[in-house]
């Protein structure tokens, strides 16, 4: 058992390519919904989600290459993650459930519903999931240390202590000012290995493949412009590290001409694109997600 936030929740496994794919699931008596996490981030970054919706029965793997399911092999990519998803379904019997994506999770859902409508009838998609193609001739490794390349510096550092780690959490500009249970939760749940050579159990070959098909790959972009996709994308009001400049912003939403029958977008504001997943905006995930459930 594990207790993050008020919720408590239980660890398991399912088996998946090459091994065993670590979950945290909160059990509840209500309809099934699963929850894929950010490049870097792994399961609890949903642990406040799971408080705002009781009763909900909430799966959150660590992806392919972090955290619990850090051994996990290649080859990576965003298919991969939809592959292990579809087999945490069939592990669980379960014939469809809702998803949940934030960031890079956003994108896998959205390809997932794309490739798999049946099992997943509505997704919600937190700062993520609408891409942009970058120009031709782009160096994608360039594009994406440009875009997230604090979070893959922190990769190749190591902490003395726990201490340490925690105080280098405690001063992000987009976690530290949310500080509580649910945060230290979700970024202990990332460290690894002894003193003095603590470090981010992330697997940097991982986060390389996945992040390429984030920011170039076709199938990947165009899944959540796919008629089968149906369901609502959260955007946050500033970016990752609390800076004005977001993913998103009203133009490039306007511009993306997404259906809004289908996929109807909106802003969450007072939030970054961490603290969107937690309170108090972790309440409007909720809502969008009990949406969803309804209408799945």
């Amino acid at each position: 058992m594990t207790t993050s936030g008020s919720a408590l929740a239980r660890d398991l496994t399912a088996p998946v390519r090459g091994g065993r794919l670590a979950v945290t699931h909160w059990p509840g008596d209500g309809p099934p919904v699963v929850a894929l996490h950010g490049i870097t981030a792994n399961s609890l970054a949903f642990a406040a989600l799971a408080d705002a919706l009781p009763g909900v029965d909430l799966h959150a793997p660590d992806l392919r290459g972090r955290a619990g399911s850090a051994g996990l092999p290649g080859p990576f990519g965003l298919g991969a993650h939809v592959d292990d998803t579809v087999a945490l379904l069939d592990h669980l019997g379960l014939e469809r459930a809702v998803l949940v994506g934030h960031s890079m999770g956003a994108f896998v859902a959205a390809l997932a519903a794309a490739r798999h409508p049946d099992r997943f009838p509505r997704v919600v998609l937190v700062d993520g999931g609408l891409g942009f193609p970058p120009p031709e001739g782009t160096d994608i490794d360039a594009l994406l240390k440009a875009v997230i390349g604090p979070a893959m510096d922190r990769l190749s550092m190591t902490f003395g202590s726990p201490e340490d780690y925690l105080a280098f959490f405690r001063a992000h500009p987009a976690l530290g000012p949310h500080w509580g249970p649910h945060v230290a939760g979700y970024v202990t749940r990332d460290l690894t290995g002894r003193a003095p050579e603590l470090r981010s159990s992330c697997v940097l070959d991982a986060v390389r493949a996945d992040g390429a098909d984030v920011l170039g790959d076709e199938e990947t972009l165009a899944a959540v412009h796919r008629p089968q996709v149906r369901g609502e994308l959260l955007w946050a009001e500033r970016g990752l590290l609390d800076e004005p400049r977001a993913l998103y912003d009203d133009g490039r939403i306007a511009a993306a001409a997404l259906d809004p029958a289908r996929m109807p977008a909106r802003r969450i504001d007072g939030t970054n694109h961490y603290s969107i997943l937690f309170p108090p905006a972790v309440e409007e995930v909720a809502s969008a997600v009990r949406d969803a459930l309804a209408g799945g």
